[in-house]
């Protein structure tokens, strides 16, 4: 995106051209859009910080929650707290190429750090702060950290179980206590000169690596993925194309997801690039208070966020009474959205939105602060319904695809090409292709080039700079790529039929009764799916149906009632899939899948191998001889 450091804030050119190939020899679709500003050699991700605090001190970066209140941070506040933390990190010891551990929520702080080891030269290792001290031992030993720091005293005693087995860490440090990281650091390097770490930082080139990202693990030992400033700095300036709108002074974005993971970090780098104000939360009961106050342009969320605004919302109607009131807002919008792509709404329809605008959509722009214009979407498919529906309402969510292997987003909806029911086109930069089997391969700036210390996986993973995805799709004629399953999930049933579990699973995720669910019937007769019940909702669900207050979802897991809504949407799901795809059998679950038992990651992803061992007696109780 951006070129060099000085360049910040530059004019966006126009995008040249996409090309697109067909190659009809060996069946594979290609298609390719040119890096818009390329990434000098010389380049690194610490620049940004002061060229935002020579060429735009006065900027509000940051707002900062304190005491329940938003405080201004300027971009020359934050680049003087930046060089703070980076002198003590030097003069504890940190040189050019080490790797630091960084594990806490997301919060002011984990941005600072994150650029102050940058400008020590270091590599930023991200710890989800949930992870388990075998999880937090194998990321540490493996990268080689020569320090970490964990937010909280509960997280410092996680370390200390396994210190003793980490011989390289000379060094943790404590957000908060009674030594609070910044200001121990600040205090520590006191007598490093300002050149000492501008020479530091300086000296580190655009190839190096800026951080060691730990996949979630979903198939086995999370692998170290190596991401260079040169990948990060492409993310960045692709999404400031993809965004002139969203991505500029003026507007805000309150962070809320971990920043461990890849989609976060790489926004929150691009909004800060951007001028773009930032805040951060990690209370998610809280979210909705936290957007009313700071009132954010644009949210990034994974899609059970969006899931979760839309079912609160018709949830408050109904049991208002205002459920036919609300319905029909809903009809109207999808429809609005539908018409948008097909020429334009017509009169009647225009008038039906106006009217619903007033009365119900913002109410609903209201439960995102009030002010937000936009949003961006990753980590799962979030449904062509439920996309029509926010863009209905005044909110498009832009949707992408990425891996962390490609920094985040290696496409994405924009603001100038959208089309819902896809992933959008690839970044800048970027080069997909669609192999013999259906595999999406990605190519390009944003793509990384090596796993840490794992020759192996990535001799399995990247063939003639191709990055194997392990996920399948489908690209059409104008780079538009829809993602239809992920190859080690597809389920092959006894009779010989491939069935994509995902989509299946999404739809009956977007019914406001279910939480998870996972589809089951690899080499079995029919599909089948394990349903889990939605702890928010169920109070409600009882009450409406007449049931216990303190009847568990176990209790009433063969209730007729509960048992008839989800068959219910079991049957809308089966609408999109073809007969011998379609769910003949579930089970409701008397938990739902959580991270603390193994079964989903931080990034709410499932662990098939995990659930199936768990549930290993229930699956097979749904194939059992009646």
């Amino acid at each position: 995106m951006h070129g060099r450091a000085d360049e910040v804030g530059a004019a966006i050119r126009n995008d040249p051209a996409p090309t697109r190939t067909l190659d009809t020899e060996v069946h594979v679709r290609e298609y390719s859009a040119p890096a818009n500003r390329t990434v000098t050699d010389d380049e690194n991700l610490s620049d940004v910080v002061w060229a935002n605090a020579e060429r735009f001190g006065d900027t509000v970066s940051f707002r900062r929650q304190v005491n329940g209140s938003w405080l201004d941070v300027t971009a020359r506040e934050f680049a003087g707290q930046v060089l703070g933390v980076a002198k003590g990190l030097m003069a504890a010891g940190i040189e050019q190429g080490d790797r630091v551990g960084l594990m806490s929520a997301t919060r002011y702080e984990w941005t600072l750090i994150d650029f102050a080891i940058w400008a020590a030269g270091g590599v930023t290792v991200p710890i989800y702060d949930t992870s388990s001290p075998e999880q937090l031992h194998w990321i540490l030993s493996d990268s080689g950290a020569k320090a970490v720091v964990v937010e909280t005293g509960e997280l410092s005693a996680t370390l200390e179980s396994v210190r003793g087995r980490l011989p390289d860490l000379d060094h943790a440090w404590r957000i908060e206590g009674d030594e609070p990281a910044v200001e121990a650091l600040t205090s520590l390097g006191a007598d490093v000169a300002d050149e000492q770490v501008h020479t530091r930082r300086r000296a580190v080139r655009a190839a190096e690596a800026a951080t060691i990202v730990y996949t979630s693990g979903t198939t086995g030992r999370p692998k170290g993925v190596r991401l260079t400033h040169f990948n990060l700095l492409s993310e960045i300036r692709a999404n400031i194309d993809a965004f002139p709108d969203i991505m500029g002074p003026g507007n805000s974005q309150l962070a809320f997801l971990p920043l461990a993971h890849i989609l976060a970090r790489a926004i929150v780098l691009t909004a800060f690039t951007a001028r773009v104000t930032l805040g951060h939360t990690a209370d998610i009961k809280n979210l909705a208070a936290d957007l009313g106050t700071f009132r954010p342009t644009f949210v990034v969320a994974v899609p059970r966020v969006f899931e979760k605004v839309y079912n609160s919302a018709k949830l408050k109607a109904h049991s208002e009474g205002k459920g036919k009131i609300f319905d029909a807002a809903e009809a109207t919008a999808v429809a609005y959205s539908e018409a948008q792509d097909s020429g334009s709404p017509g009169l009647g329809l225009r008038v039906k939105h106006a009217v619903f605008d007033k009365l119900v959509y913002t109410k609903l722009r209201a439960a995102l602060g009030g002010r937000c214009k936009a949003a961006v979407s990753g980590g799962a498919p979030l449904g062509a319904r439920l996309a029509h529906f926010f863009r209905g309402i005044g909110v498009p969510v832009y949707e992408g695809y990425g891996l962390t292997e490609t920094s985040a987003a290696a496409h994405v909806n924009t603001e100038k090409a959208f089309k819902v029911g896809t992933v959008g086109r690839p970044v800048n930069g970027t080069k997909v292709r669609i192999a013999e089997d259906g595999e999406i391969l990605l190519k390009g700036d944003v793509v990384f080039d090596a796993y840490w210390n794992n020759e192996q996986a990535t001799a399995e993973s990247i063939e003639d700079g191709w990055f194997h995805t392990g996920d399948l799709g489908e690209l059409d004629d104008e780079g538009f790529l829809r993602i239809t399953g992920r190859k080690k999930e597809m389920i092959v049933t006894a009779g010989g039929k491939n069935v994509a579990p995902s989509g299946l699973e999404d739809t009956l995720k977007a019914n406001p009764l279910i939480s998870q669910a996972m589809v089951v019937g690899d080499q079995r007769p029919f599909v089948s799916a394990l349903v889990t019940i939605d702890e928010e909702f169920f109070p409600t669900w009882k009450s409406q149906h007449g049931k216990p207050e303190s009847a568990t979802v176990a209790d009433l897991a063969d209730d007729p009632e509960l048992r008839a809504d989800v068959q219910a949407a079991v049957d809308e799901a089966n609408k999109f899939v073809s007969h011998a795809e379609a769910i003949k059998k579930f089970t409701i679950l008397p938990h739902d899948f959580t991270e603390a038992g193994g079964e989903i990651t931080p990034s709410l992803k499932l662990k098939r191998n995990v659930v199936s061992k768990n549930y290993a007696n229930t699956i097979e109780s749904l194939y059992a001889k009646q």
